[in-house]
């Protein structure tokens, strides 16, 4: 009897944690109002770590007449429950759809928490390959870099899926969202959410703000993406990494497309002297050292992936 007695009160004691847990976490998870029935959670400028529980990309929701649309669920399952947590602060309206932005795990793997509230998951159409990718390492590599805070995530795809040039309208009523898909940028699954209502976009991490970008796919394809996006009429912009900008948003992705348009230069200069990817690494784009947060983890990084694109052009 003492041995059942104690396995309850442990169970309970196990539960009664993960509530707490949870409900910090929660407390802790504030919101910023971007435009009416727009919000958005502000990640930490930095890696995921335990210190910020991997809670490092923007992600936020957009609230409707009838439903609510969460925008990137966050880095694991504890910050998608917060986020949950969050949106129940603001509005009881059934949460419809999640949308994630792409595939990299700081944008969508709280998924796992809207498993049960019926939405459907939208995202680009290369998102559930790319997730597939990489899932092996992804699993292994955060749940070895968050630990405690890893526990409950999932890999959950999106099942609702939007095409390059064919873009997709929703509505949560009253309101009508526009999804678009790019051709490869950012990565080869870069969406981005229009509120047509208030001119907001989410761009997701086709623009970082003083983070430095990182490449996963084409600088010359993201150059391109990012004149497309220079070019809309907008009124707010809810980047990936960064805080959301207003009447400058058009200055955030200038500063962005000269950081590309720099290190695209020098290295196509490098190519065309027959120079290595050695020497690339070691001095091109140095004079945009001072002006991005990470600059040395990145950045070498987005020269290799880019000379490595455009060696063969």
């Amino acid at each position: 009897m003492k041995n059942k007695t104690k396995a309850y009160i442990s169970g309970i004691s196990i539960v009664l944690s993960s509530m707490l847990a949870v409900n910090v976490y929660a407390d802790d998870y504030r919101l910023k109002q971007v435009s009416d029935g727009i919000f958005y959670h502000q990640g930490a400028q930095e890696d995921a770590n335990q210190h910020n529980k991997g809670e490092i990309a923007n992600t936020g929701f957009i609230v409707g007449d009838k439903c609510i649309a969460v925008v990137d669920s966050g880095g694991s399952y504890l910050e998608g429950k917060a986020l949950f947590e969050a949106i129940r602060e603001k509005s009881d309206l059934p949460i419809c759809y999640v949308i994630n932005t792409h595939a990299h795990p700081d944008h969508f793997l709280g998924n796992a928490a809207f498993k049960d509230t019926g939405a459907t998951f939208i995202g680009n159409d290369k998102m559930p390959a790319a997730i597939e990718a990489r899932k092996a390492f992804y699993e292994t590599r955060f749940s070895d870099i968050l630990g405690e805070y890893y526990k409950g995530t999932e890999f959950i795809e999106p099942t609702r899926l939007v095409s390059v040039d064919k873009p997709l309208t929703i509505d949560l009523g009253g309101r009508e969202l526009v999804l678009n898909s790019y051709p490869t940028s950012h990565t080869d699954n870069d969406l981005t959410v229009l509120d047509k209502n208030t001119k907001t976009l989410w761009t997701g991490d086709l623009l970082f703000v003083k983070r430095i970008p990182a490449l996963d796919g084409s600088i010359n394809g993201w150059l391109a993406t990012i004149e497309k996006l220079k070019a809309m009429q907008l009124n707010a912009v809810i980047p990936g990494h960064g805080p959301a900008q207003y009447q400058d948003w058009q200055h955030a992705f200038d500063v962005e497309e000269h950081y590309f348009s720099t290190i695209r230069q020098q290295i196509r200069a490098i190519i065309n002297d027959m120079g290595t990817i050695n020497e690339a690494t070691e001095s091109v784009g140095l004079s945009e050292k001072g002006k991005w947060l990470l600059f040395d983890d990145y950045h070498k990084r987005n020269i290799t992936a880019a000379f490595t694109e455009l060696e063969w052009e």
